[in-house]
């Protein structure tokens, strides 16, 4: 009996092993779009090929600008990073650097904003991927007040809100305003 069962034992150990399954590989880290309009309070890297004084890490100032040494400031917010690394590069080439090679990423985005009911409102960073529901748990949950069927989103450059019905799916994108209104009831 003894000797079944540590046969028994041994098989289902390594019959574990044999019929295991390959774990997949961790999903990769979602990029915001190529369509990504910057905007005042994103950082950006900015790399001008073999040229280490101009390259560096820089903030997109309160008047919506890069400023760097030679060219002076450069219009970011509103625009793409390949469009403000194209108009870099243009003014590098134009008496400083011949062919230059300029390359942007965005490093941090502007932080996004929760309001209303919820534990702990406030202005919060954004990471990609981020949905009102991981808003709302970053900022400790939802009031015993809290309406949980809508919620009310201004999005950066917006004059008005939106009222959108409150889903899983629901992305929050940088310089958004989320608000989570009252409950009746």
């Amino acid at each position: 009996m003894k000797r079944f069962l540590t046969v028994v034992f041994l098989l289902l150990s390594f019959g574990g092993v044999a019929f295991a399954q390959e774990v997949a590989p961790a999903a990769p880290v979602v990029s915001v779009e190529q369509d990504y309009h910057l905007g005042v309070a994103d950082k950006v890297r900015i790399l001008v090929y073999d040229e280490p004084t101009l390259s560096g890490e820089f903030l997109v100032n309160a008047n919506g600008s890069i400023s760097m040494s030679l060219i002076g400031d450069v219009r970011a917010q509103g625009r793409t990073a390949s469009d403000v690394a194209e108009e870099i590069r243009a003014k590098l080439a134009d008496g400083y650097i011949r062919a230059p090679k300029v390359s942007i990423d965005v490093l941090s985005f502007r932080p996004y904003y929760i309001l209303g009911e919820v534990k702990k409102p406030g202005q919060y960073p954004y990471s990609s991927g981020l949905t009102v529901l991981n808003a709302v748990a970053t900022a400790e949950g939802f009031s015993y007040r809290a309406g949980r069927k809508f919620v009310y989103v201004k999005r950066a450059g917006e004059l008005k809100e939106q009222k959108i019905r409150l889903e899983a799916s629901t992305l929050v994108s940088p310089g958004d305003t989320i608000r989570i209104g009252e409950r009746f009831f």
